[in-house]
């Protein structure tokens, strides 16, 4: 028997996997394969291509991160968003976010920002499985919002667009490379007549670990050279050496209680920089101009050269709640600003004086405060080193008896003699006073709250500041008892927070402890309890102990 001709029917054209299965028959194990292996149809196609999205975002990312180590960490989309939102974010929510997180919020915010882009890189990838272009101008847009960011920031430049345009394009075209290697080729038609099998497992498990290579290499490139960076700026400051002051500190008096400066690690940081400057100070220049008869600009060797003094002073931050962290005590270098100033001879009228930061924040403090006598530097030392980075390096001002906000301004490089009529610092446009002098408080250190204690003399001790004003008593009162007066501890000046102790004698039960102080103009702490918004909480600091 003559065998049966073949047939030269080329079988069904071959679709796309979105189209559905070829017309004719096709065995069960190809069309399963196809679907399995490839993720070719309906759910499993989108969650696919929803996994390239977010590989193809994180590829974007490391790539601008790498270029940002080049042009600078201002332009990385994360941080440039970021700072945006720091921007637009209400004052109560900001408020919240320091009380409720602390020194915690910058990560988290960052997490935050990053798990929205996974997310919507996610959609961007899903979407350009069933519509290519939309799905990379998705892509491309999330690009475009990090680059408005970035160019939008006080102090930006036109190179910190670059990063998120670098990011962008590099995301849209791995995007792309990878939903084509999803969609996959067709194989040679079987013998058997079923038609092509798309075979893209084939293609991705090529394709998916080229990109994973690439995305490591250039992470690891980004995280190499932003160490080099970062060593390279530790160097620079290790490399100061700072002048013995004119003015030294007097030693702290006899009688003063262990901890009463606040080591560097310990001080507390609330500042709106979700990367730290690291400024050279072989670079850096500090711009004196606005309302002045001669501008000057100063080198930082020039700063060093001038008469130095050192002097122990207290900051405390406004968003300090009553009993609150953001205070500390630490003994400072710096230059005195009152004679810079007058050097530069003001102008009549000016009643402001606004600093700038490396990252573009501004702080304004009435030029009569920083002209009434107070010990207002250019700080560029901090117990006994130059200033830690998280603390201005190379130069902050620093104004005792001033909120942080309107008198002590990080990573200085600018100081504009104006007016308030002409220009609102940062904070205060978005409602803070402009005028900021800190408030009479007093905190309760030990007991803490909630503690347990062996009946008997017990010693309640905590700390009282009212800086530029002093503090001339502390006062305890145990529930509903009567004030009883504290030990105030020796105080090096009235800049300085006092150390108190009270000797209570603890009976078994649970009790509230309450401490109130009164600063040497007569003003008494008041009761009322209010939010640090607008110009400093306020309040009795109360703990509830058990005496057991």
């Amino acid at each position: 028997m003559r065998p049966r001709p073949r047939s030269t029917d080329p079988g069904p054209s071959p679709r796309s996997d979105d189209q559905g299965p070829p017309a004719g028959p096709r065995p069960v194990a190809a069309t399963a394969g196809a679907g399995v292996l490839a993720g070719s149809t309906g759910a499993k196609a989108l969650a696919g291509a929803a996994g390239l999205g977010v590989l193809a975002g994180v590829a974007g990312v490391v790539v601008a991160e790498l270029v940002a180590t080049v042009t600078g960490p201002r332009g990385a989309p994360l941080v440039a968003v970021g700072a945006a939102v720091i921007d637009a974010t209400p004052t109560p929510v900001k408020e919240f976010a320091v009380r409720t997180f602390g020194t915690a919020d910058k990560p988290l915010l960052l997490g935050g920002i990053g798990a929205l882009l996974v997310l919507l890189a996610a959609t961007a990838g899903a979407l350009a499985r069933r519509h290519p272009p939309a799905g990379l101008l998705g892509a491309v847009g999330l690009g475009a919002v990090a680059a408005v960011a970035a160019l939008t920031r006080p102090d930006a430049r036109p190179v910190d667009v670059l990063p998120a345009l670098a990011g962008a394009l590099v995301a849209a075209t791995v995007l792309s490379f990878l939903l084509r290697a999803q969609r996959g080729k067709s194989s040679p038609a079987p013998d058997d007549g079923s038609g092509p099998v798309p075979v893209p497992r084939r293609t991705l498990l090529r394709d998916v670990p080229l990109v994973l290579g690439g995305i490591l290499l250039v992470g690891s490139g980004a995280a190499a050279l932003r160490r080099l960076t970062a060593r390279d700026a530790a160097r620079s400051r290790e490399a100061v050496r700072l002048p013995a002051p004119a003015s030294p500190a007097s030693p702290l008096p006899a009688g003063v209680g262990p901890d009463f400066h606040t080591r560097n690690a310990d001080f507390y940081r609330v500042d709106t920089a979700l990367t730290v400057p690291r400024l050279d100070p072989r670079e850096w220049r500090l711009r004196l101009h606005g309302m002045v008869d001669r501008p000057v600009e100063l080198r930082f060797d020039e700063l060093l050269g001038r008469d130095l003094v050192e002097r122990d002073i207290t900051l405390s931050c406004v968003s300090n709640e009553v009993g609150g962290p953001y205070v500390g005590t630490a003994r400072w270098l710096g230059a005195p600003l009152a004679p810079l100033l007058r050097a530069a001879g003001i102008r009549p009228g000016a009643d402001q004086l606004v600093a700038r930061s490396a990252e573009g924040m501004t702080i304004g403090t009435p030029l009569e405060t920083v002209l009434d006598g107070r010990d207002v530097l250019l700080a560029v030392g901090m117990n006994g080193e130059p200033l830690p980075f998280t603390h201005g390096f190379p130069v902050r001002m620093l104004t005792p008896g001033v909120f942080g906000y309107a008198g002590s301004c990080k990573w200085l490089v600018e100081l504009e003699v104006s007016t308030f009529a002409a220009f609102d610092a940062y904070w205060v446009r978005r409602g803070w006073a402009r005028q900021a002098p800190v408030r009479t408080a007093s905190r309760i250190d030990r007991p803490t709250p909630f503690a347990r204690l062996d009946a008997g003399p017990v010693t309640v001790a905590g700390v009282a500041w009212a800086q530029h004003r002093g503090i001339a008593a502390v006062e305890v009162a145990v529930d509903d008892g009567p004030w009883r007066p504290a030990t105030l501890l020796p105080a090096p000046s009235t800049d300085t927070w006092v150390q108190w102790r009270y000797r209570w004698a603890a009976r078994p039960g649970q009790h509230n402890l309450r401490v109130r102080a009164t600063d040497r103009t007569g003003a008494t702490q008041p009761e009322e309890r209010r939010p640090p918004f607008p110009d400093g909480a306020t309040g009795w600091h109360t703990i509830r102990v058990t005496v057991g």
